[in-house]
């Protein structure tokens, strides 16, 4: 590689480092039936997964009921929807690093399509999560 080839690839690689987004964090979610879960992010899946699970612990599950069930990364939106079916079964589905709020809630809408799904006696979309892991529904 010439001196002015590899100059030109150094300045081509600045660019699009300085340009490409910062890697955002993961977000985890862990569910334990019956009792609770979590929902948290941080810089690895340990990190978010080891928060959600003292989450789920908090409202009395044993940290071994605390099932992990979702990691994304990066985070993007997250949709949280709890279904029932009619033979009492329920539980919940979660849609992680999805672009924005507006898909999350499609893609929550239409997990809940009861022409795709007649064997559902209920279902909602429960909540909305931001890339931070903040809630965007009122509860």
């Amino acid at each position: 590689m010439t001196i002015r080839a590899a100059m030109f690839f150094g300045a081509a690689m600045t660019a699009l480092f300085a340009t490409a987004p910062a890697f955002a964090d993961g977000i985890a979610f862990v569910q334990a039936p019956e009792q609770g879960g979590g929902v948290a992010v941080g810089a690895t899946m340990e990190e978010a997964f080891g928060k959600a699970v003292t989450q789920c612990m908090e409202s009395g599950a044993l940290e071994e009921d605390c099932i992990r069930t979702n990691w994304c990364e990066p985070a993007g939106f997250s949709v949280d929807v709890f279904l029932q079916h009619a033979e009492g079964p329920h539980w919940h589905e979660v849609v992680c690093g999805l672009p924005d709020e507006q898909i999350a809630r499609a893609v929550g809408e239409t997990l809940c399509d009861r022409e795709a799904r007649p064997y559902l006696i209920e279902c909602a979309v429960l909540q909305v999560y931001d890339p931070d892991g903040s809630t965007l529904m009122e509860q």
